[in-house]
């Protein structure tokens, strides 16, 4: 699973000219599967997703996490996060999850996203054409791979 955590002020997916989640401050993650993604790869990111220390104290210091400061959590599914470019020009998107794959596992990190987050968290919507508008903060962005944890 590869995640895209952008810190934002707001963020917005809009499908069809019609918005589909807002959030104001917290996190716009974007996600990637592939097949090899389990249990433990939801379970593991989604933890180090909403106890991410990137927002700042009273000292202006990244030590806050979403879940501390009532953050909001936006989460995209992105195939695309899953490309290789190593050869040619055109990206290849073969390692990443077909919809009867990536769709349980985009359901299921919901899920863990809200038990660890407490509370709801927004979305966009599998496979659609969506319009993903944000304004990052700082700016901060993070890539995580769980295949290759840093």
């Amino acid at each position: 699973m590869r995640a895209v955590i952008q810190r934002v002020a707001k963020a917005g997916v809009t499908i069809d000219e019609i918005i589909k989640s807002e959030i104001k401050t917290g996190l716009l993650v974007l996600i990637g599967m592939e097949d090899a993604d389990n249990k433990e790869d939801i379970e593991w990111l989604s933890n180090k997703i909403v106890n991410l220390r990137i927002f700042d104290d009273e000292n202006k210091v990244p030590n806050i996490s979403v879940k501390d400061m009532g953050g909001d959590i936006l989460l995209v599914s992105q195939f695309t996060l899953q490309a290789s470019t190593k050869k040619g020009n055109r990206p290849s998107y073969i390692k990443a999850s077909k919809p009867e794959i990536a769709i349980p596992l985009y359901e299921k990190m919901i899920v863990q996203l809200e038990n660890d987050l407490g509370k709801k968290i927004h979305t966009g919507e599998f496979g659609a054409d969506m319009k993903v508008a944000l304004l990052n903060d700082g700016p901060v962005t993070i890539v995580i791979d769980t295949k290759n944890r840093e």
